[in-house]
């Protein structure tokens, strides 16, 4: 039986789990003019070392889900904690782009069960009525995440160079392995039912995506969320190169927009009280539209200039710290069982958006500015229209109710939530 936890640890943990891959994103930004000369390629080839991380986050999604399911989920875990400490070694002593293009989808690919686990273990500890309010919470941790890591990353790099970041995240990561494995209880039994298969894996994956709750929250989020890593992407281009800012004043700048994060997650929490996630996210979803909508315009015009550009930045990113907790509980509400499944696909989406859009910025020129302002337009709108579209299908599938001997909301749990 595992030991008794309360519900600040396990959220506490979860949460420092839920930062493993935004940490690793963030820390190492400061240093793309560093890593640009090291190597001699422009900036934008360096974000190719984003891109290929978030490609290893999207593909580790359909890897783990099904061994999350099978083997419980601190097994998995201990596997990809391990890789990801590895590949940081590895990235340290990368002697060429090609090789740190290489190493970061490694690390990708061992960080993401990290995210993954995170996710559908509030499924395993928690109900389903607690679940949007938990992942506000979880969303608190990553949205700290940016405001602290490039900051952090700044002054390593300053004092260490490029690859004392690397080494910093080995350590980092290291240390929550350890407390996963002396302090995390098993969030699920493991189900020798699921099969391993790649025809079974694909016909679970298939039957969770064709939910019309999952398919329309799952793909209405990624594209909003994509613009999360549109940001994280272009804004080493967006204010080093567009507005000549040094290292410091862009970790500064990045500290502030995390501050919207970090707001618009509590805020969320406050406005679940009153109102539900379905709404919330129609209402957040519509608003990120009209901001990126404005600041393209105000691009176009010429009429934002730096303060203009932040205060664009501010309520497009709040909305997301709204949008996306309210989306992830709608999407893996449905599911129990399979709940390292769900949040692995909808993982996928998110991040292969993520994988995408990098790869897409790091073909553009670091002197113009304005094919990554559409960006933020075009997916949010994407999104709005995924979510308009498929609304009235997701409204009318119904939902499990929960098992009566769910825990009392705040009351400490001696085992996980069971849902069958």
């Amino acid at each position: 039986m595992p030991a008794k936890r309360s519900d600040l640890f396990i959220i506490s943990l979860l949460g420092a789990l839920s930062v493993v891959s935004p940490f690793a994103i963030d820390v190492y930004l400061p240093a793309f003019p560093e890593l640009a000369a090291e190597f001699g390629v422009p900036s934008t080839t360096i974000a190719l070392t984003l891109s290929s991380y978030f490609t290893g986050l999207a593909l580790g999604q359909i890897i783990y889900g099904p061994l999350l399911d099978r083997f419980g989920r601190k097994k998995p875990l201990t596997f990809g904690l391990s890789l990801f400490v590895i590949a940081s070694l590895g990235c340290a002593f990368a002697p060429n782009i090609n090789a740190l293009i290489g190493l970061r989808f490694i690390q990708g690919l061992g960080g993401c069960v990290a995210q993954v686990a995170s996710i559908a273990m509030v499924r395993d500890f928690f109900p389903r009525n607690q679940a949007a309010r938990v992942l506000s919470r979880l969303f608190l941790f990553i949205a700290v995440s940016p405001l602290l890591a490039p900051t952090i990353g700044s002054l390593i790099i300053q004092f260490a160079g490029w690859q004392s970041a690397f080494y910093a995240l080995a350590l980092i990561v290291a240390g929550i392995l350890a407390l996963v494995l002396t302090l995390l209880p098993e969030g699920h039994t493991p189900d020798p039912d699921i099969v391993l298969r790649p025809g079974p894996i694909f016909a679970e994956y298939w039957s969770i995506f064709r939910h019309p709750r999952f398919s329309t929250y799952a793909g209405a989020g990624a594209f909003s969320f994509a613009g999360l890593f549109t940001y994280v992407a272009g804004s080493p281009i967006l204010f080093m190169d567009g507005f000549g800012v040094g290292g410091t004043t862009y970790s500064l700048i990045f500290a502030f927009l995390a501050a919207g994060f970090i707001g618009a997650s509590q805020v969320n929490v406050l406005l679940l009280r009153r109102y539900s996630s379905e709404q919330l996210f129609r209402w957040f979803l519509t608003a990120q539209v009209a901001f990126a909508l404005l600041f393209l315009a105000g691009s176009l015009a010429g009429i934002l200039g730096l303060a203009g550009t932040l205060a664009m930045m501010l309520g497009f990113l709040g909305c997301i710290g709204i949008t996306n907790p309210n989306a992830a509980a709608l999407a893996i509400g449905p599911f129990s069982k399979n709940a390292g499944s769900a949040s692995a696909l909808l993982g996928f989406f998110q991040l292969g958006a993520g994988a995408i859009i990098s790869t897409g910025i790091s073909a553009a020129s670091p002197e113009d500015q304005l094919p990554i302002i559409a960006i933020f337009g075009a997916t949010s709108a994407i999104g709005l229209v995924i979510l308009l579209q498929g609304q009235k299908r997701a409204f009318a599938c119904p939902v499990e109710e929960e098992p009566s001997e769910v825990a009392e909301p705040g009351q400490d749990r001696l085992m996980p939530v069971e849902t069958r």
